[in-house]
């Protein structure tokens, strides 16, 4: 099953002032009061240093006063001066003394500071990694209508994390946490939806969700929105409406979203026609490590769309999808040894480039792999071998598989085929492994 594509919130700050704000009138007042002793001032006080809010941003004195809290017990200058420590703000980083502190708020019930032990726990910062423990301080939090601890216990059950895999429970802590506006916990029951994850499948339902979270400004889910869109499903096909949220996503960096942008140049859905954007959007996702975008900008470069012709240039993009196993650069990476295009002919570089490609399933590179056996170029010649790939090319519908699996039938025995026919099977039952 593919994984919900998520990761754990990260520690949140109470940050949260006393229902009286503080004029700039008032700092002076509050300074006293805070010098005289008065927690709550204290906490005030630590927290306009920490935000910068009516006075210059100075974490040194927002962890002083945070620690004058804290040490009368205020679980909110205990919470923040966790948060202080965890990454090093105004005090070196310490995860012990962060975890200390937390425990100090936790344990009086301050649902922020038992959501930021669970991360603690999680992650197995300061404290041998537990994630039982973790789930033991989420679900304190959470049952404080926490969303950000209810977001990271729906995370838990869906990854069966420090409790029993169980994709009913995510959903529900999700849904509790998304009705707070939780952007990401909305984008993960959108998923939820759309794979049928502890719910009855239901594209509407994630339409709904992505969109609640889309709005919010949340990349994956303007990226997911606009595949929704783009392929019909929950709503009308609307290519305009798909590229719209596709822009979205990838003015944010979101490599696919910029992929996708292109293929919509590139064939003209939604928009005019236009190989230059598909350059534009297929680079942008490619310099960020997306092997599809690689595989696509070197194929512009390759035929020349949008921009020149440019066989080394291919090559590089080519090479750059193939190490990440993208059969159909691996394919095309084969082609260019196989005829010389920006390289010098190498065979025995094209065969090695088409069987990775083929032992994913890639029926031309099978077919391409068949032809290098059946000519013995960079391979011994090898008829049961180059009927072999034939013959799984041909059982893909490949037409140019099937009429090369009848060239070399002609030249082959009866038993020469029969083991064909036989590895042919044996491949396909190990998955390509034993081909």
């Amino acid at each position: 099953m593919k994984r919900v594509k998520t990761l754990c919130r990260s520690i949140v700050a109470v940050l949260l002032m006393s229902t009286m704000l503080v004029a700039v009138a008032d700092l002076a007042t509050l300074q006293k009061k805070a010098q005289a002793g008065d927690a709550e001032a204290q906490y005030n006080l630590g927290w306009m240093y920490d935000k910068g809010d009516g006075v210059v941003q100075d974490n040194k004195q927002a962890v002083k006063w945070y620690r004058q809290a804290a040490v009368q017990g205020h679980a909110g200058a205990q919470t923040n001066l966790g948060v202080m420590y965890a990454p090093g703000n105004g005090v070196p980083q310490d995860y012990k003394e962060a975890i200390k502190w937390y425990e100090k708020a936790a344990v009086q019930g301050l649902a922020e500071a038992q959501n930021n032990l669970g991360v603690m726990y999680q992650k197995g910062y300061g404290v041998a990694q537990d994630k039982s423990q973790a789930v033991k301080w989420y679900q304190q939090a959470a049952a404080q209508d926490y969303a950000t601890a209810q977001y990271n216990l729906g995370w838990m059950y869906q990854n069966g994390e420090g409790v029993a895999q169980d994709y009913q429970q995510a959903v529900k802590w999700w849904q509790k946490a998304a009705v707070q506006g939780l952007a990401q916990a909305q984008y993960n029951l959108g998923l939820m939806y759309r794979n049928g994850y502890g719910v009855a499948q239901d594209d509407k339902e994630a339409i709904k969700w992505y969109r609640q979270a889309a709005v919010q400004g949340f990349a994956e889910a303007q990226h997911n929105l606009g595949w929704m869109y783009e392929n019909g499903k929950g709503v009308s096909q609307d290519y305009k409406e798909a590229i719209k949220w596709y822009e979205k996503a990838a003015a944010q960096g979101h490599a696919k979203a910029q992929f996708n942008l292109g293929v919509m140049y590139r064939n003209g859905y939604g928009v005019p026609q236009d190989n230059k954007q598909a350059v534009k959007w297929y680079q942008k996702a490619a310099v960020q490590g997306f092997a599809e975008a690689q595989s696509n900008l070197g194929v512009m470069y390759h035929k020349g769309y949008g921009v020149a012709q440019d066989y080394q240039e291919a090559i590089k993009w080519y090479q750059k999808a193939a190490v990440q196993e993208f059969a159909e650069a691996q394919y095309n990476l084969g082609v260019m040894y196989d005829n010389g295009d920006g390289v010098p002919q190498d065979y025995k570089q094209a065969v090695k480039w088409y069987r990775q490609a083929a032992v994913q399933g890639h029926a031309k590179a099978q077919t391409n792999l068949g032809v290098m056996y059946g000519n013995g170029r960079g391979v011994p010649r090898d008829f049961v071998m180059a009927y072999l790939w034939f013959n799984l090319a041909a059982a893909q519908g490949h037409e140019n598989a099937v009429k090369g699996r009848g060239i070399v039938k002609k030249d082959m025995t009866a038993g020469q085929i029969a083991e064909a026919q036989r590895r042919s099977r044996q491949c396909l039952e190990s998955n390509y492994q034993d081909c």
